[in-house]
């Protein structure tokens, strides 16, 4: 006879799975990637069978056997359950489905173990007539059931009712014996078969009946049902073949049901049985945990890997981005247009600068005439820069948008997250551009103060307080544009003539080494703010994808929980 668990084995074992439960109620696969659906179905089955079995059945491993009567529309489930009660207790008939409500036969003496919420706790109770519109377990006395055995009457696990296919399945995974019942028509039928394999991996208990056989089949048919549960591991499963036969008041016959009956009876009267079959289908179920968690476990790391993925599509188009952008910046692209005609107001061409040590007083003249001007020709110089900045950050930013969308849409758990995401994800932010303005200007207050401390030197500051810190400020913003790898024909020899005036300019009043560090420290700053930028719009992807993915330790936490059941269970 197999020994009852020490109580102090059965507490550890149910404090891991409620920590084992609390990790499962926790985790995320938000990831709509292959085979997502039937591991979230596995989860949710997993917190089941916790709830309405392992921990019930740790905590009381003395409580009744509960026997699980299931099978497929019309097997005669009900029916059967009459039967052995020796009265109508579960509604049957031609109607389908006839079982909503799971009805529970115990005997009076047993009653107790079922009243309160220890197996099956989200299910209300139901006792008395039951009416259609109930939906529980309904309990049942009946003193033609054997104390120490309980008969489970659940829906059908093919109905069309999704409800009660989601109630047999909650059901016969709280069961320590599945009572299988099938008919000669219908005993090879896929989703039973699907059920019975499920509880043969989870070592569940089981009883199969073969119901309504037509008496030339009995051999027949009996013969192929035990092949094919010998080829399904389950050869250890008694079958009880039930004959073809009028119904006597809506029961089986007593002479044909007596074999069941007396099975039944005889497992009632044996406590010692009763326990090894309880012992079997829990430590069964303990087991089934291993591959269970680690199949969960294994999903978690594919979701993580997807989320990379994801990511790393987001991560090469705004780098992509940035490239276009500094490619942009430091090309001589910007020296065009309209800032090439406003600092050409500034400082003229670049002609007449051959010598410019002998002409500083040239440019200087024309520097303090424009920071004079209405308005400053200088300043309308940097509104000119800001406006071209904005723009290359603009372009560039709304195809590295349209790029990530177009990726997501082909990968693996993508396009949920486009779908979930705000109207217009495949274009930059509505809030970039003010962002784009308020950066540069920020920058170019960022340039002046550059120059202004280069001119507080004791070498520069008389020529530099004379020409101005915003006009020189300006020429070190050209200069940061000035590289001319953007231009073609004629724009070369004009924007780099006229932007070697500044840098010029420049390197005389503070030196050559000064304008690099300068220009150096102008650039690095203006791209720094351009990654902020960058950061920001692409933090709008990353975040759908944080939103559904697990966490970078989620797979590793289930298997240490896994590990904790097994280190603890009785």
């Amino acid at each position: 006879m197999t020994q009852p668990s020490p109580p102090s084995s059965a507490a550890e074992a149910g404090r891991a799975l409620l920590a084992l439960r609390r990790e499962l109620e926790s985790s995320r696969l938000g990831l709509e990637i292959p085979e997502v659906e039937p591991i979230r179905r596995g989860r949710q089955e997993l917190i089941g069978q916790i709830d309405d079995y392992l921990l019930p059945r740790l905590g009381q491993i003395d409580a009744p056997l509960l026997a699980v009567v299931g099978g497929s529309t019309g097997a005669g489930k009900s029916t059967i359950v009459n039967s052995v009660a020796g009265r109508v207790v579960s509604p049957a008939g031609v109607l389908r489905p006839t079982t909503s409500a799971p009805v529970l036969i115990c005997n009076p003496a047993d009653l107790v173990w079922f009243k309160d919420d220890r197996i099956l706790p989200g299910l209300p109770r139901i006792t008395g007539e039951l009416k259609p519109q109930n939906r529980g377990l309904h309990l049942v006395e009946d003193g033609d059931i054997q104390a120490g055995l309980a008969l489970l009457d659940t829906p059908d696990i093919d109905s069309v009712v999704v409800a009660n296919r989601e109630v047999a399945g909650q059901l016969l995974a709280a069961a320590d014996l599945w009572l299988f019942v099938t008919t000669a028509a219908r005993y090879a039928d896929a989703v039973p078969w699907d059920l019975l394999r499920a509880a043969s991996t989870r070592s569940t208990a089981m009883a199969v009946v073969l119901n309504r056989v037509p008496p030339e089949a009995l051999a027949e048919v009996g013969r192929h049902l035990r092949a094919m549960l010998e080829r399904e591991g389950l050869a250890a499963a008694p079958v009880f073949t039930l004959p073809e036969t009028v119904l006597d008041g809506g029961l089986i016959p007593d002479a044909a049901l007596a074999p069941l009956r007396l099975w039944l009876d005889d497992l009632a009267a044996d406590a010692g049985r009763r326990a090894e079959i309880v012992r079997g289908t829990l430590q069964g179920a303990l087991d089934s945990l291993d591959w269970r968690i680690e199949d969960l476990a294994a999903h978690v790391d594919r979701q993580r890997d997807g989320a990379k993925v994801l990511k790393s599509r987001v991560d090469n188009a705004y780098s992509g981005a940035r490239s276009g952008i500094e490619a942009a910046l430091s090309g001589g692209t910007l020296l065009r247009g309209e800032v090439l005609s406003r600092w050409q107001e500034v400082v003229g061409t670049g002609e007449f600068m051959q010598t410019i040590q002998a002409r500083i007083g040239v440019v200087r003249d024309r520097l303090r005439a424009a920071l004079t001007g209405v308005p400053p020709v200088a300043e309308e110089v940097k509104a000119a820069l800001e406006n071209s900045v904005e723009t290359v950050v603009m372009s560039n930013c709304d195809r590295a948008a349209e790029q990530v969308v177009e990726a997501w849409e082909a990968t693996p758990g993508g396009g949920p997250l486009v779908e979930a995401g705000d109207r217009g994800l495949d274009r930059s932010s509505s809030s970039l551009r003010d962002r784009v303005t308020a950066e540069v200007r920020e920058w170019q207050s960022d340039v002046l103060a550059l120059v202004a401390a280069e001119g507080a030197s004791k070498r520069a500051v008389g020529r530099a307080l004379s020409l101005g810190v915003n006009g020189l400020g300006v020429a070190l913003m050209v200069t940061v544009f000035a590289h001319t790898g953007g231009l073609t024909g004629g724009e070369i020899a004009v924007a780099g003539g006229t932007a070697t005036v500044g840098q010029k300019l420049l390197e005389a009043l503070f030196g050559d080494q000064a304008v690099r560090t300068l220009t150096a420290s102008a650039r690095r700053n203006l791209m720094e703010r351009v990654d902020r930028l960058l950061e920001a719009e692409a933090a709008r992807f990353h975040g759908l994808v944080d939103a559904v993915a697990p966490s970078p330790s989620e797979a590793a936490r289930l298997r240490d929980f896994g590990k904790a059941i097994r280190t603890v269970r009785p």
